[in-house]
């Protein structure tokens, strides 16, 4: 058959817009851990059917969030300390590479985005908006990722902060965190701004703060 030649306009697909819903909730822990999901309670909330709520609980179950399991309840996981400590260790690596990686690409262009989510990052902090300051944290990090021009490292990096965020709201979501020195570890933006002028210099100790900016995350407590 003949291509069209009018071009589409890009829009999400409606399966990622469930998993990015029901991701957000989860992360934030607006769904506790432990609690059921069922497949006709969320997709009466979304307004979809059935098909993308269990391909976005599988996707889901694939990085750890939820246990669902074929003709079984499916249940958000507890927070597991072992499995935090392995996806800090991964994702330490993946943005130590990605900083090494960057180094060549960066340009004034990034600086300027480094800066403002770094204004931002500082912002949130200072009204103690967890949510906020890890969005901005996010921001910050995946320039460097973007400049690697490495999309293994984004995918990486998809599966498994999402491990490392919830456990970060659940372990500070009620306290004062511009008040708590735990919060994001050393993961301040005074160290963000180390990284940059690192960075700015071409210097391999810039990946080594990214590196250490993740290690230094503190972990929860075994039960």
């Amino acid at each position: 058959m003949p291509v069209p030649t009018n071009p589409i306009e890009p829009r999400t697909l409606l399966r990622d817009d469930v998993y990015g819903h029901l991701l957000r909730v989860i992360v934030s822990g607006a769904i506790a851990p432990g609690e059921q999901l069922r497949d006709a309670e969320l997709a009466q909330w979304l307004g979809v059917s059935r098909t993308p709520i269990r391909e976005a609980l599988l996707r889901l179950g694939q990085i750890g969030l939820v246990s669902a399991q074929p003709g079984r309840a499916t249940y958000v996981t507890e927070i597991d300390p072992d499995q935090e400590r392995s996806a800090k260790s991964v994702l330490a690596t993946m943005h130590r590479l990605a900083v090494e990686e960057s180094l060549a690409h960066l340009s004034t262009h990034h600086w300027d985005q480094l800066s403002a989510a770094n204004s931002d990052f500082a912002a949130a902090l200072a009204r103690d908006d967890i949510e906020a300051a890890i969005a901005a944290d996010d921001s910050f990090h995946k320039v460097f990722i973007d400049a690697s021009r490495n999309s293994a490292i984004q995918s990486v990096v998809d599966t498994f902060t999402p491990l490392i965020r919830r456990a970060e709201i659940a372990r500070f979501g009620h306290d004062h965190v511009s008040e708590n020195p735990m919060f994001f570890g050393h993961n301040s933006a005074n160290v963000h701004e180390i990284l940059v002028t690192l960075a700015k210099e071409q210097s391999p100790k810039a990946a080594q703060v990214a590196c250490e900016i993740w290690n230094s995350l503190p972990n929860s407590s075994p039960k």
